[in-house]
């Protein structure tokens, strides 16, 4: 522990560069501990909390932070989107965040194939800039969604399509910087490039065999500094040494790039092998026939995919325990199409597939680029970890290096899951190290590795930079004189080793500042049991590996994450922002007040609970389920905010209006009243510009016992061993033991369960799923007593209740589940909590394993294949003459997906276009005080432009009872259920008409 004299001085001298900062720089400057707390690590193994992290708003103050830094002689590190995986963009001093304003594109010329931008500037940016003229970027590393172009140059980014259009280094004309004495520069190539810093020439001229024989001896030596460029066979490009550099040397403001054309019709194919090593036997004659990639991926890290996202998020696959991901391009997909086959020919296996540009070729890049989520876990489910991510070795060692790397991984008793640019020899690989308590085991296994790399000619990094990661190791790899020359360089640039000191040059212990061995347990108590976490919150927060794709607008590919941060830009507000600091708090020195610790509650507030992250992040961080943890544990048995009670208990007052004849009627006219609505919500946390619900003047029960039943049966758990089943049907298509109706045939039974909001709230959705169903062939049941499933009691934190509610809700359908029917929800979010919460509150519960098994959307039961779906016996309704602009709940989304729904509707006939994103309200959130602005942005993300876009006559179809309310209090267009959909459009039967939503 520092001496109490030094941590006062340590105060001042932030207090003094914090105030200088503030009077110097226009944009942003917060040294809180929320915002040092989410800048304390990115997405290695590291954590370094850095004094101050400053937003430029421009290059004038980027320039007026660098100059307070040296004068103070603080520690500056420059930072883009922070998915530096080997800890180089993380610092002790200032943090300079280029992403937020400093971002632009400041010009595309597209006769010279040129692009000029601004360091944040996220390479998808650019190449949507670019792609009018033809042109893209061509390196394209995984995180490109979200990576920004002065991180690439930084850590001399590649990505798969390396191979054919080289690393960021081999596309990178100029650079404006500034060097840590001060001194800005133009770097380029050619005579007089290295006349710009003082005493750089002699250094080269100096030791041109060294950068002759030791530097550049194949394509994917990234690690060290790139010193043969300055060669002057290879152009004396100081723009292209600078690549690479790590922000060692200078601070980027500006950079000049090469475009390439976009291949016009590439093909993949995917090529099966026995193992990873023989896959990489096959790459140098593969090499031949120049493709644009050459991906090696492991099949249990598609074994990951289908366990997380379901078997159809993955193509039919050709058979294999390692693939390799080829990519070929032509002018024409029929001559693609001819080189795809001319090179399966050469690769050396009979297992190959061949997927054109489409969805299946889509699906298959997606698999790649979230490799290192993915690959966050092992397949015995073990946190796995960066660190030897990122070996390269010339392409034909590539075999030889890969199973002696399987005999290292099993020496030190150690697993994970290999990808990467085989193309290139470059391999990505996180491993189970067991950080918990020490890094030993890590410097025990990375001492030997890099003796592997070494001995085969590699390099430590093939493009992620060295970091604190492997700056440690580069003797191993170069010669005592290589690594004179490297601080020799430094040195000219930088000699009070003020840029990102620790990388490269006098490098920090690479088992020293990590983050997990400083973390806390955060074992589970009363709420959640985080069974797939080892019962250890602290083990769940630690998923988030900080690839960073919550940051990346994915609702064009149809991905829901992250609705905070696309409205406010802030890391504050993305998934891992929030994971940050829950981080921090299980360290418990920054953020030092555990579960009441204010930080924690700044950072969850904005989080929608939307549950997209636990789909869309590929590391599996369920941010909604833990922010409703940590409300649990800060107000239990404590007074909790009275939205809790007026919001999280909403089916309670439901149930309590709707329960006496005209109470709801009374109600309804009454908070009508829009002052006295007013004080309603006010009174309730809630924000005044909201609308009050509206309460149904029949719920759906009461309907039931009124008139219903003629259509419905009423089954309680006594029955339920009597009811038949849809699992029952005959060979011939009857039903084994069912009653027979009316019209002589036998019907299967299904239990319809009528969540809080569609018995009370929406009524008129389930009595059109009652019309579905019946007219789909089955008997529906309806349980003769009501059971909540404890959602807003969750998204409150109020998990003691909400399992109250669960247990309850367990005595009332299990009784059915255990007996295999199938249980259908309507309100999705309700329905969501029967798929997931439910196990995980009531881990030890067999029938909490039956219901969730059972339980099934209206989609999925009507899709689903016989016995259980309708099958033959039933055609959907022809919905040609529909339009719908279409919202699927987040929850739906996310836990069931959206598949069925989508198949169903394209078998009906109907046009439709589905959106991407929460709508904002999202349950509670968006009624809540505070959170009005932000719902309204998150909605203006996708819901409010597409139901302005939408035609007179298209209908707004929307499970979710919150996408409905959101939808008429901002736009007054009024939303249908499916159920509602489809009711309205079945033919009529025995001169019944057919029933309307």
């Amino acid at each position: 522990m520092p001496p109490v004299t030094a941590v006062a001085d340590e105060n001042r001298l932030r207090t003094d560069v914090v105030a200088a900062l503030r009077s110097a720089v226009r944009g942003s400057v917060d040294d809180s501990s929320r915002r040092r707390a989410e800048y304390s690590t990115d997405a290695s193994n590291y954590r370094v909390v850095p004094q101050v992290v400053v937003f430029p708003r421009d290059v004038d103050d980027v320039l007026a932070a660098l100059e307070v830094a040296r004068e103070a002689e603080v520690p500056l590190t420059a930072r883009g989107a922070g998915t530096s995986v080997a800890g180089n963009s993380v610092g002790p001093g200032v943090v300079l965040d280029f992403s937020r304003h400093v971002n632009r594109v400041l010009e595309i010329d597209p006769e010279t194939r040129t692009a000029r931008v601004e360091p944040g500037t996220i390479m998808a940016t650019l190449q949507k800039a670019a792609a009018p003229h033809g042109l893209r970027f061509g390196p394209d590393p995984s995180t490109w969604t979200r990576a920004t172009l002065g991180g690439m140059i930084g850590n001399n980014a590649c990505g798969p399509r390396a191979v054919a259009y080289g690393r960021t280094a081999d596309n990178v004309l100029a650079l404006d910087l500034v060097d840590g004495t001060g001194r800005r520069l133009t770097a380029g190539a050619g005579e007089g490039a290295l006349d710009a810093v003082p005493g750089l020439g002699e250094l080269v001229r100096g030791n041109l065999d060294l950068l002759r024989t030791e530097l550049g001896r194949f394509g994917r030596q990234v690690s060290g500094y790139s010193l043969e460029h300055l060669l002057p066979e290879r152009g004396t490009d100081l723009a292209k040494a600078l690549v690479g550099t790590e922000g060692t040397v200078g601070t980027l403001l500006e950079a000049t790039l090469r475009l390439v054309p976009v291949a016009a019709a590439p093909v993949l194919v995917v090529l099966g092998y026995p193992d990873m090593p023989s896959a990489a036997d096959a790459v140098p004659a593969l090499l031949a026939h120049q493709p644009i990639a050459i991906e090696g991926m492991d099949a249990r890290l598609v074994d990951v995919v289908r366990r997380v996202r379901g078997a159809a998020a993955v193509p039919d696959l050709p058979p294999g325990a390692g693939w390799l991901m080829v990519e070929v391009g032509a002018d024409t997909l029929d001559e693609a199409l001819d080189r795809a086959s001319a090179l399966a020919a050469d690769s050396g296996t009979t297992a190959v597939g061949l997927f054109p540009p489409g969805p299946q070729a889509t699906a298959m890049w997606r698999i790649r680029e979230d490799g290192a989520g993915l690959g966050g876990r092992t397949p015995s489910g073990e946190q796995a970890w960066p660190g030897f991510e990122d070996s390269a070795v010339p392409p034909a060692q590539l075999g030889a290096y890969l199973r002696e790397l399987e005999a290292l991984m099993a020496r030190h008793r150690v697993d994970g899951l290999a990808y990467g640019h085989f193309g290139d020899g470059c391999v990505h690989l996180r491993l189970d190290i067991p950080l918990e308590r020490s890094g030993d085991p890590l410097r025990a296994f990375m001492q030997d590795a890099a003796e592997l790399v070494a001995s085969h000619g590699g390099s430590l990094s093939g493009e992620h930079g060295d970091g604190r990661a492997r700056s440690e190791l580069l003797p191993v790899m170069y010669s005592p004189r290589a690594i004179e020359v490297f601080g020799a360089f430094k040195n000219l640039f930088d000699p009070r080793d003020l840029l990102n000191p620790g990388v490269l040059v006098r490098p920090r212990p690479l088992d020293a500042d990590l983050r997990r061995p400083a973390a806390r347990p955060l074992p589970a108590a009363t709420g959640f049991s985080f069974a797939h976490d080892a019962g250890d919150m602290t083990t769940a927060v630690h998923r988030c590996v900080g690839v960073g794709k919550c940051r990346a607008d994915s609702t064009a590919a149809g991905g829901f994450m992250c609705p905070s941060y696309l409205a406010t830009k802030d890391e504050k507000d993305s998934t891992r922002g929030r994971a940050r600091v829950l981080q921090e708090m299980a360290n418990g020195s920054l953020v030092s007040r555990g579960w009441s610790s204010p930080e924690v509650h700044e950072a969850l507030d904005l989080c929608l609970s939307c549950k997209a992250c636990s789909s869309d992040c590929p590391a599996g961080v369920d941010m909604a389920q833990y922010k409703s943890e940590v409300l649990h544990r800060t107000y239990r048995r404590r007074l909790r905010p009275i939205n809790h009670y007026a919001l999280g208990w909403l089916p309670r007052w439901a149930r309590l209006v709707t329960g006496v004849p005209g109470l709801s009627r009374l109600a309804n006219a009454v908070l009508g009243v829009r002052p006295i609505a007013k004080l309603v919500l006010a009174a309730g946390g809630m924000d005044t510009r909201r609308t009050m619900v509206s309460f149904a003047d029949e719920p759906f029960r009461r309907w039931v016992r009124r008139g219903g039943a003629d259509q419905v049966t009423l089954a309680g758990a006594s029955t339920a061993d009597e009811v038949p089943t849809a699992g029952d049907m005959t060979a011939s298509g009857g039903v084994a033991g069912a009653t027979t109706s009316e019209a002589g045939g036998s019907r299967p039974r299904v239990l319809l369960w009528t969540d809080s909001f569609s018995d009370t709230l929406a009524p008129s959705v389930a009595r059109a799923a009652v019309a579905v169903l019946r007219d789909a062939g089955y008997e529906v049941l309806v349980p003769d007593h009501q059971a909540c499933c404890g959602l807003t009691w969750i998204s409150t934190g109020q998990l003691e209740g909400a399992r109250h509610q669960l247990e309850h809700l367990l005595e009332v359908l299990a009784p059915f589940a255990v007996n295999g029917i199938p249980i259908v929800g309507l309100e999705p979010s309700c329905t969501a909590v029967l798929r997931s919460d439910l196990t995980d509150l009531l881990p030890d519960d067999p029938r909490a394993v039956a219901v969730a098994r059972e339980t099934r959307t209206l989609a999925e039961l009507l899709t689903a294949p016989t016995p259980i779906g309708p099958g033959d016996r039933w055609q959907v309704p022809d919905l040609s003459d529909v339009t719908a602009v279409v919202q699927p709940h987040c929850h739906h989304y996310s836990v069931m997906t959206w598949t069925a729904d989508r198949r169903l509707l394209t078998d009906a006939g109907a046009q439709f276009s589905a959106m991407a994103g929460c709508c904002g309200l999202a349950g509670n959130f968006g009624m809540e005080k505070g959170h009005y602005d932000v719902s309204v942005a998150v909605a203006e993300n996708s819901l409010l432009p597409a139901l302005r876009d939408a035609a007179p006559g298209d209908i707004y179809l929307a499970d979710g009872y919150s996408c409905r309310t959101q939808a008429d209090q901002l736009a007054g267009v009024h939303g249908i259920h499916l159920a509602e959909l489809l009711a309205s459009h079945l033919p009529a039967r025995d001169g019944a008409s057919a029933p309307a939503p």
